[in-house]
């Protein structure tokens, strides 16, 4: 089908300041630099083979932030080859007392963070497509499976749970 995007090639994302924002994305999620423009952008990248998978342009530091409840970008998400990377990377975040959130999704578990801007993040396991317990309507159903993603994050999971049921 010569009409469908073959994958989604980069995210360009507003910071308030490019190399704080370039620091930031280096520290926690590891990506490779392929360019870095002190006041203006970064270009950076997981996957070495692609010259930049997320674009971080400097807007200054007075800009504001993104707005709960507003159109636009929700999150992005970056996906992880294993569950035990993905319990590494819990572990990153929880070292550097970076706030988070866990989504089960039956067929991926998702840890939520916020870089220093508020931009949203994702990072996720997913199972292999033929271990999925469906193949459509997949989210937002209710009756996919829980609990198939034991890790690290399984006490916040509790917690989010019982803070939930408290509502």
């Amino acid at each position: 089908m010569g009409h469908t995007p073959s994958h989604l090639g980069h995210v360009n994302m507003y910071v308030r300041n490019a190399e704080e924002a370039h620091k930031w994305y280096e520290d926690i999620l590891g990506l490779h630099t392929y360019d870095l423009v002190p006041g203006r952008a970064a270009f950076m990248s997981a996957n070495l083979d692609e010259s930049h998978e997320i674009a971080l342009m400097e807007v200054g530091a007075e800009a504001a932030g993104p707005e709960a409840g507003r159109v636009g970008l929700n999150h992005m998400a970056w996906r992880m080859e294993s569950l035990e990377d993905l319990g590494e990377f819990f572990h990153r975040l929880e070292d550097r007392d970076i706030p988070m959130h866990i989504g089960d999704h039956g067929i991926s578990l998702g840890i939520y963070f916020q870089d220093p801007d508020g931009n949203g993040i994702e990072v996720y396991y997913e199972l292999p497509r033929d271990q999925w317990y469906r193949h459509e309507n997949l989210f937002l159903h209710g009756d996919g499976p829980k609990g198939q993603f034991p890790g690290p994050w399984d006490a916040l999971l509790e917690k989010q749970k019982a803070a939930s049921a408290a509502r």
